[in-house]
């Protein structure tokens, strides 16, 4: 029974204390006056009546009822019901200003009312929670006292104060207070049921199903939780909702539905809490950065940003969702039936609050079902203490990832439901119940929505029966006050007034006596057992989640384990590998520990030391793969046998498993040891009563299993059925026997902390004592964090004290291990003993003997430990020698350690074919390479090599690395060596290997990667040890002593000056530098330019003969070669050289002086003279000024490049020439000069003319001119859009693969116009797919995407018209440049070039991206998290972005130059990106670029002579480490792998040959690419040491010279679809989607490591056949020619070659055999195609003129991206881009279709009959010339038809086979071409006449004599 009233108080407003705005109120009367002993008067009362402050207020409001809930310091809830109403009185203002004439405050102009009204309020305070009866009492008294009825007030509330109702059991009570009133109380049945009304149906009408799960979650994982309303009584009841659906959870943090205004600080709490506020505070609440915040008017739920909710699991989640909806909205469910029926209303509000209530219910059912099982009785009497094993319980509902249910476990909330549910014997409730008996229900009825919603009703009706057991009575009757007229009149404005308190307390007096008097009541015992449900295993069985693994598998385990006993140790190690896979599963663990307990004797099982190896290997692999928490309780079963298995080790030295199994997570963590100690006590009281009762309760008990939550349900229930029992008698036994009990358990406790003190020290003091495992741990010992419990206060004044408590093992005084492991256990035993109530003595004692358990123990293991040192050790595999190239030598020997698998699953057979991985080997320093070559430990595939290397010059990123090998016990001391040659090496340490060898091993490491200087490198130093006997090896060293000699002057000079090599910014060196530079100058050999300082040519005279060579090696550089190629300069006198020539090779920079980084000679306009040069040079970065670097041959437009230009150059370098200016500054005449050098460059190409439009140049006629118009007006919207697309910023990359080829294709379908004659002044308007409309338009310059897509833009300085300046349509030469850099500059309209600004990725980008790109392609680690797969890591990287932008802008590029503009790329410093364009740009244009020498040309040009920065880019020396690695080089050559990938037939050289450079230019074997520059590779001498003196045979120091070695040895590098077509420009796609992973960077061979060093691979090879030959004699059976190839071991392109490679080896085979001299592969390839031509049959594919595949149908291949339709009669040619961005067909001379429409007319009738085709010079009747003609041999109509051009249909000419006599070589007449040697000329007799043709070259002319000739012999 309880008072339903235990206070009633009045609480007015306080006129004394009334100060500023806010008013106080105070308490006027209060009843009783006296607290109750059993319930003290709760303080604050006042401000909880009018949460928003005491007001007065102008005009009378209406009353108003709300319940506050107030918690004392015992966590009670009182719960204060306000009745407010108001009450006039004289405004006080009004008498305080007549007191002090006029107040400052006053605000002048407001008139104050005469009368206000003060808020009063009546509070009843009751700690039971009855709303309703509430507000019926106060409003009863409110009426007697404003309607005046006759009862006394005092009565009334004495009545009130005094009643007396049952807190519970369902009964109903009918109170009255006096004045005529009747209500009746229901009590709820059960109390431990909360009552919501309708509340939580009013909170989802309010918030929805999923906010308010929101909310509902982050209450059970403890978040704080704000509500606003503006209504009081709803943030009450929305508290009061939320609190009901948490049942069976308590809530037990701040709560507090009604915060008042004043107390708004206690929201920045740092505990969780529920707190309500009122909306008037609002503003305030908007600052709480990790509050959700609930707005039950406007229905939201704020989360902030920094909090995160853990959501319910995820099947539980949504069946929660779909019941709630099914529950308050059932129409949803029927809302598209055809025929709904005829109402589906939901319940009324007060069954549906039931209904989700029910849900909720049901929902903690699913989450804690078996909870029962994993509790741990640890103490029965005197009160039952009981723990909840977590880990085990996580475990089996395998849901140990799961973060809400983890919160929700460590929660306060569930250490309530555990300490008040856990006791097994008390009353129960509907939640009991549903644990117990339902949950098989609940499992079957899971995926049935309609069957969970019955179950759901049934429970809803049990929570409505709980509130209201009987039907309603309608037997309220309260008065309420009579509505008067109007209740803001004056007349009804009686005060309230004081009572009499004698009178009310005469009642509480009276009342109390009778109390007294009355018999107490007796409340009926509910108490019973409580019952457990079924036990958690089968139900995870049913999910199938544990038993993954097959029967298969456990056999296996079995089977081992019994050979190891029977000691078959042979079968045993067979299976061994197949048993530590199959331990990955839980079943086969737990199997084996079931196994090996069989074994066990008496707690003890001697092995010998093979048995305890195997053993031990075993233990450790089970526990390695289960979590520090243990939950699936394997390393709880394997406790009791790591104590029992042993090995002798000599006289009475024994060395148990323990001390083998130490190395894993589990042993440090409190919980795992608290979980273990809890059950094993549970079974020791449990047998201790079991014994006490004679075994009256041993059929609830199957013998005593082993300890742990896993041992077995029966024993588990067992122990809580007994506690039930022993409770249940407790009452009945006597004292004597109840001390006696308590006694004997608390010494059971005892007994078992002891013997834990000891298996702790087992297992925590590492054998070799010196090493401390814990010391590594971090905060492994700090109990607050990972405590398995809930009560974490030590026992004062125990002795843990003594030791710092709170740091974990961190403390450097406790660094001794003994220590460490003393204060572990001390720790653990405070923590248990409290809990299970150990007697202080008791644990005084146990603290003293601690250390002495730990002292004892250390000195058995230091016998074990010296003893074990002295067995054999295991025989490990012998260590492999790795084969070295010439010249390398091993720096360290090999030590012995493990590679260990990484992130690449195939080697480790995850992905089918044997585990090559883990290897055991060794790993051996040179000073080439790291190499790792070893041996698999899986016995299965032990007699393979595993080799895996880098050269050390690769290595980007080292790192210290632990691991702990499945094998062995010990975490070794790793490495992780990362190299950007894609590979990675994770090796661990054997522990043979000292930990001061292996800092040896990287300091040396270190030393090789970042030397002092270049000349440290391998390169440099290869061949230089005495140890190499090589023979050329002193002449070769004196060599480069000569060259160092050579600058000795220099160097001395140069010591002075030294800055400028770190220096960014170049500073030209003094004339004394330069002129010791002339060594390079040779006047004969050179044109010197006119203006040559006089001072620069005294020393001439005085050089050395030796060195008059070296500008004769200048001329021979690449570049010069190339330049004579291209026609862009001749090296002849300066007096004969022509002066209509465009271009001259100029020399001012052969001293390196005007630019460092560029090479001696450049290509400039002829008009420049080198001191403007000298001048224009600074205003570019690095002074690198424009130069020419390729010209088109067809259209004479030129490339240049550059860097960008210097800030200051910019404005400059746009400024508007007739700008005026102060005079001429000396930045005007630069800028001048820059102008005049574009004008120079411009004027140099043909297609330039005057403005009229008409004028050619003299001597530059050429076809391209004549149709140039026509072609180009063609053409030019696409490259509009392209160079919209190019120019658009960073957001128009497609920067995902999603966005595949059709996402694009769509962009722009370009249809050009209807051609226009050249004299039509307007451009035709061109028709733009959707760029324009995708907001492409650069901000920068719309002028430049306008003019090329034929818009006119108007001008904007006021220049002459667009007629004058925009016939031509496009500016001549166009800048590329860089975005950032060309802000501010203005367009002029008289100049003829343009810029296109477009955003470079700059080199952190590009190194950002090729670290993530390594990352992905060479993980370190396997992951199966989605975000990590392959393809998500290679999008994050953006390096396939990358290589679009590279692509796109060189595309562009080709565009340009292709329809005659210049093109100037000028881009940051001019040496990476631009060098990357320029490079791309050139290969896309020019197909001699395709060919080796083309591309060697190309390389040694572009980025070696123009000084790409090899050696800073790949950080080769100690200056450049801090850069790190930045691969341009490899980018381009990226992007050359996917041009070849798009165009098969076009290049030379394989793939192969790409990834060979690669990987070489990063290795450092060859000095190719070392150095910055060629002035840095002439310093060091290295320019031109390959020429002169015959080289060292054995080291090649050019990678181009080996290439030309070993191209000479083995086709490997070359092509066998090489067939280029003549001239054709690649315009290869550049979406990503069309863009393919380089293999490069994912492929490997294991078997012999990197293939890029041939000669290892070839004698790896031969000694490998060595190794096989001799055992072949003795086999007497055919051994199987088969051979199975494993990916990632073999060299595929070695097992199995391509068809063509086969037959070179067969021949090269048959050829040793027979014993002919080897013919050259090269030789016998141009033979096979020569014949093949020849013997051409008559087929109907067409035969390339240089391809053996002739006759294999390569069409599918794209040449180039257009479809040619032939034109119709307006002659308009239609473009279909299949891309957005594709080239169309490139029409170079318009209305003829260019070579690349031959693919589409092979399918034409015509076609068919060609067998030989190509073009001959044949001279025409008498007096005419000779003239090439395109002759096709046709074999099905035996005749030789020849047309005007390739693409021609109308043939000129046949010449009848039949009629031919002869064939026969011929001889050159009159006007023959002169560039053809004599031997190409043939005749060809007919009946009627001779023919002179003339083939290309003699090889030609031989090939089509011979298929001429085979054509008459078929006939």
């Amino acid at each position: 029974m309880a008072r339903l009233a235990d206070y009633f108080v009045v609480v007015g407003y306080d006129l004394d204390k009334r100060g500023g705005s806010e008013g106080q109120g105070h308490i006027l009367q209060r009843f009783p006056e006296k607290d109750w002993e059993d319930n003290p008067f709760p303080q604050g009362i006042e401000l909880f009546c009018q949460p928003n402050g005491w007001q007065l207020v102008p005009e009378r409001e209406r009353p108003s009822f709300f319940v506050s809930v107030l918690t004392d310091i015992n966590s009670e809830r009182h719960y204060c019901a306000c009745f407010t109403f108001w009450e006039g009185l004289d405004n006080p203002q009004l008498q305080k200003a007549e007191a002090s004439e006029v107040d400052e405050d006053e605000v002048p102009g407001l008139v104050q009312p005469a009368q206000v009204f003060a808020p009063k309020s009546l509070v009843l305070v009751s700690r039971l929670d009855h709303t309703e009866v509430f507000r019926n009492c106060l409003g009863l008294i409110y009426t007697v006292h404003v309607d005046s009825l006759s009862v006394p007030l005092e009565t009334v509330i004495g009545n009130l104060l005094t009643c007396v109702i049952p807190v519970a059991g369902g009964s109903q009570r009918t109170i009255t207070l006096g004045a005529g009133d009747r209500q009746v109380i229901q009590t709820p049945i059960n109390d431990s049921l909360p009552v919501s009304g309708s509340s939580v149906a009013h909170l989802f009408r309010q918030l929805g199903i999923v906010n308010v799960l929101y909310l509902f979650c982050a209450a059970l994982t403890e978040h704080k939780i704000l509500f606003l309303s503006s209504s009081y009584q709803r943030l009450t009841d929305a508290c009061r909702a939320l609190l009901a659906i948490m049942f069976p959870l308590k809530y037990s943090f701040t709560y507090v539905p009604i915060l008042p205004g004043k107390l708004l600080e206690v929201l920045s709490t740092p505990t969780p809490f529920i707190i309500g506020v009122n909306s008037f505070f609002r503003s305030e609440t908007q600052e709480l950065l990790d509050v959700i915040i609930a707005d039950l008017d406007g229905g939201t739920v704020t989360i902030p940003e920094c909090v995160h909710i853990s959501l319910l699991p995820d099947p539980l989640l949504q069946q929660t969702q779909t019941a709630l909806s099914m529950v308050l909205d059932p129409e949803l469910e029927i809302a598209d039936h055809a025929f709904p029926p005829s109402s589906t209303q939901p319940s009324t509000l007060k069954i549906q609050d039931k209904e989700i209530r029910g849900v909720f219910l049901w929902l903690f059912g699913q989450l804690f079902h078996g909870y029962r099982w994993c509790l741990h009785i640890i103490r029965i009497h005197p009160e039952p203490v009981i723990r909840f094993h977590k880990a085990a319980f996580l475990g089996q509902r395998a849901l140990t990832e799961d973060d809400f249910l983890m919160k929700v476990l460590d929660g306060m909330a569930f250490a309530g439901f555990i300490s008040e549910r856990g006791p097994p014997y008390r009353p129960t409730d509907l939640f009991d119940d549903l644990i117990a008996n339902q949950v098989e229900r609940i499992r079957q009825e899971e995926c049935s929505p309609h069957k969970v919603m019955n179950h759901i009703k049934e429970l809803a009706e049990q929570l409505f029966k709980n509130e209201n057991p009987y039907p309603a009575v309608a037997m309220h009757k309260v008065q309420r006050p009579a509505e008067s007229p109007g209740h803001n009149d004056p007349k009804n404005l009686a005060i309230f007034p004081p009572l009499d308190d004698v009178t009310v307390q005469l009642f509480i007096d009276h009342a109390a006596a009778k109390l007294k008097t009355a018999p107490p009541v007796v409340k009926a015992e509910l108490n019973g057992m409580v019952p457990s449900g079924p036990p958690l295993e089968d139900i995870v069985d049913r999910h199938g989640h544990v038993l993954a693994n097959s029967a298969r598998r456990l056999e296996v385990v079995r089977n081992c384990i019994t050979y190891i006993f029977d000691n078959k140790m042979l079968e045993a190690k067979k299976l061994m590998p197949a048993v530590l896979r199959a331990l990955k599963g839980r079943a086969a663990r737990v199997c084996l520990t079931q196994e090996l307990n069989q074994h066990v004797l008496q707690n003890r099982a001697v092995l010998d030391d093979q048995q305890f190896d195997y053993i031990v290997r075993m233990m450790n692999c089970t526990l390695q793969d289960c979590s520090h928490m243990d939950e699936h309780g394997i390393a709880a079963i394997l406790l009791p046998l790591v104590t029992a298995f042993c090995r002798k080790l000599g006289a009475g030295i024994t060395q148990f498993a323990y001390s083998c199994v130490q190395e894993h997570m589990v042993w440090t963590n409190m919980q795992f040891w608290e979980a273990m100690f809890y059950s094993d006590v549970q079974n020791h009281i449990r047998a201790l009563y079991l014994e006490a009762d004679g075994g009256e309760l041993s059929t609830s008990c199957h013998g005593q299993q082993e300890s742990g939550p896993a041992a077995g349900g029966q024993e588990l229930l067992g122990a809580l059925e007994l506690a039930s029992e022993q409770s249940r008698l407790w009452p009945t036994l006597s004292k004597e026997q109840q001390s006696e009990r308590v006694q004997k358990e608390e010494s059971t406790v005892f007994s078992q902390a002891i013997h834990y003190a000891n298996r702790m020290s087992y297992l925590l003091l590492p054998l070799d004592t010196s090493k401390n495992r814990l010391l590594n741990r971090s905060g492994i010992g700090d109990v607050e964090s990972v405590s398995n419990s809930y009560v974490t206060n030590s026992i004062a004044g125990s002795m843990a004290e003594s030791y710092d408590t709170e740091s974990g093992f961190e403390d450097a005084e406790s660094s001794d291990v003994a220590n460490s492991v003393v204060r572990f256990i001390n720790r653990f035993v405070d923590k248990v003993c409290n809990e299970s109530g150990v007697t202080n003595e008791h644990l005084k004692a146990l603290h003293t003997m601690i250390p002495d358990i730990v002292q004892m123990h250390i000195e058995t293991l230091d016998a074990v430990h010296r003893e074990s040192k002295r067995l054999p050790p295991i025989q490990k595999p012998k260590l492999l020698r790795p084969i070295l190239l010439a010249g390398e030598e091993l720096v360290m020997d090999g030590m012995r350690v493990h590679l260990i698998s990484d992130g690449r699953e195939e080697a480790t057979g995850a992905l089918g074919g044997p585990p090559l991985l883990p290897a055991e080997g060794a790993i051996f320093l040179t000073t080439y390479r790291l190499i790792f070559k070893g041996t698999p430990n899986d016995p299965l595939v032990g007699e393979q090599v595993v080799t895996r290397s880098f050269p050390i010059a690769s290595l980007t990123k080292e790192k210290r690395i632990s691991v702990s090998l499945s094998m062995d016990q010990f975490i070794q001391e790793g490495l992780q060596l990362r190299s950007c040659t894609f590979q990675l090496l994770k090796i661990a340490f054997d522990e043979e290997v000292a930990s001061d060898l292996a800092e040896v091993f990287r300091k040396h490491m270190h030393k090789l990667r970042y030397p002092q200087h270049v000349q440290g490198t391998f390169a440099f130093t290869v061949g230089q040890s005495g140890k190499t006997l090589v023979e050329h090896k002193t002449k070769d060293k004196n060599q480069s002593i000569k060259t160092l000699s050579k600058n000795l002057v220099k160097s001395a000079k140069r010591t002075i000056g030294r800055q400028y090599v770190t220096r960014k910014k170049y500073s030209p060196p003094t004339w004394e530098n330069r002129s010791s530079l002339q060594s390079e100058l040779d006047e004969d050999e050179i044109s010197v330019s006119e203006e040559l300082d006089q001072g620069s040519l005294t020393l001439s005279s005085t050089i050395r003969s030796s060195d008059r060579q070296t500008m004769s090696n200048v001329v021979e550089r690449a570049c010069c070669r190339d330049y004579q190629r291209l026609g862009l300069g001749t090296l002849s006198n300066s007096l004969t050289r022509s002066k209509n020539e465009p271009f001259r090779i100029s020399t001012v920079n052969r001293m390196y002086t005007v630019c460092r980084s560029y090479p001696g000679l450049l290509i400039v306009p002829q008009s420049i003279p080198d001191s403007t040069i000298q001048r224009i040079s600074r205003c570019y970065r690095q002074n690198r000024f424009p130069v020419v670097c390729w010209r088109n041959s067809r259209t004479k437009a030129v490339l240049l490049r550059s860097a960008g230009l210097h800030a200051k150059g910019v404005v400059g370098f746009f400024k508007s020439p007739n700008a005026p200016s102060a005079g001429p500054s000396q930045a005007e005449s630069t800028s001048l000069e820059q102008e005049k050098y574009m004008q120079a460059i411009i004027s140099s190409m043909p297609s330039y003319c005057e403005p009229s439009g008409r004028n050619t140049l003299g001597g530059f006629t050429s076809t391209h001119m004549s149709t140039s118009d026509s072609s180009d007006k063609l053409r030019q919207p696409k490259i509009g859009a392209l160079m919209k697309q190019v120019m658009g910023g960073k957001e128009h990359i497609p920067g995902t693969f999603s966005r595949g080829a059709l996402g694009q294709r769509a962009r722009v379908i370009s249809l050009s116009q209807p051609r226009v004659s050249g004299k039509a002044r307007n451009p035709p308007g061109g028709k733009w797919g959707s760029i324009r409309g995708s907001g492409r338009l650069s901000a920068y310059n719309p002028e430049v995407g306008n003019r090329l897509s034929s818009k006119e833009s108007p001008q904007p300085n006021g220049g002459p018209s667009e007629a004058l300046f925009l016939t031509q349509q496009r500016a001549y030469l166009y800048i590329i440049g860089d975005k950032t850099q060309l802000k501010g500059g203005k367009q002029d309209s008289f100049q003829q070039w343009e810029v296109v600004p477009i955003e470079v990725c700059d080199v952190r980008q590009v190194k950002n991206s090729f670290k993530k790109l390594m990352k992905a392609c060479v993980p370190s680690s396997a992951t199966s998290e989605p975000s990590m797969t392959f393809h998500r890591c290679l999008e994050e990287s953006e390096w396939m972005c990358l290589l679009h932008r590279v692509l796109q802008v060189s595309v562009l590029v080709v565009e340009l130059l292709d329809t005659g503009s210049s093109v100037m790329v000028s881009l940051e410093d001019g040496w990476d990106v631009t060098t990357q364009v320029v490079s791309l740009v050139q290969i896309l244009s020019d197909p001699y670029y395709r060919t080796f020498d083309g591309f060697r040309l190309l390389v040694e040009k572009e980025w070696l002579s123009f000084g790409h920065r090899f050696s800073h880019r790949g950080a080769q020396t100690l200056a450049s480490q801090s850069s790190g690695f930045t691969p341009v080089f490899l980018q381009f050559l990226d992007c050359v792998h996917q041009i070849h990938l798009q165009f098969p037939m076009e290049f030379e050289f394989s793939q192969y040959y790409l990834k060979f450079l690669a990987y070489h230019h990063v290795s450092n074997r060859f000095r190719t690419f070392l150095l910055d520059s060629d002035y840095e590779r002439i310093e060091l001498g290295v320019l031109y040491e390959e020429k002169g003196e015959r080289k060292n045979s054995q080291v090649c120091k050019s990678v181009w010279d080996y290439i030309d070695r070993l191209n000479k040895k083995t086709p490997i590098f070359f092509n066998y679809m090489f067939s280029p077509e003549d001239e054709e420009v690649l315009r290869p796609y550049s979406f990503i989607s069309n863009l393919k992973v380089w293999d490069f960077y994912t492929e490997e061979t294991l078997s012999e490591g990197p293939s890029y060093d041939w000669e290892l691979v070839q004698r790896g090879r031969q000694e490998r056949l060595a190794e096989e030959v001799p055992d072949k004699p003795d086999t007497t059976t055919r051994k199987s020619q088969r051979h199975i190839v494993w990916p990632c071991y073999d060299s595929r392109s070695r097992v199995v070659p391509d068809a063509i490679t086969k037959l070179l080896q067969d021949l090269q085979s048959l050829e040793a055999e027979l014993g002919l001299p080897p013919e050259k592969w090269k030789d016998t390839w141009d033979k096979i195609k020569a014949n093949q031509r020849a013997e051409a049959k008559l087929e109907n594919r067409p035969s390339f003129n240089s391809s053996l595949l002739m006759s294999s149908n390569l069409s599918h291949q794209r040449r180039s991206q257009g479809v040619y339709l032939p034109e119709s009669g307006v002659g308009s040619s239609i473009n279909l881009a299949m891309d957005r961005e594709t080239s169309t067909t490139s029409t170079p001379v318009a209305g003829r279709p260019s070579t690349s429409t031959l693919y589409s007319q092979f399918q034409s009738t015509e076609s068919e009959n060609r067998s030989f085709e190509g073009i001959l010079y044949k001279k025409g009747a008498l007096l005419k010339p000779w003239k090439p003609r395109w002759f096709v041999l046709d074999k099905t109509k035996h005749q030789l038809r020849y047309y005007e051009t390739r693409q021609d249909r109308e043939c000129k000419g046949v010449i009848e086979l039949a009629e031919v006599e002869s064939v026969i070589p011929g001889t050159p007449t009159m006007g023959a071409p002169k560039h053809v040697e004599e031997k190409a000329f043939f005749d060809l007799k007919t009946t009627k006449r001779v023919y002179n043709f003339c083939g290309l070259d003699s090889p030609n002319a031989q090939l089509w004599m011979d298929s001429i000739q085979s054509c008459l012999s078929d006939a």
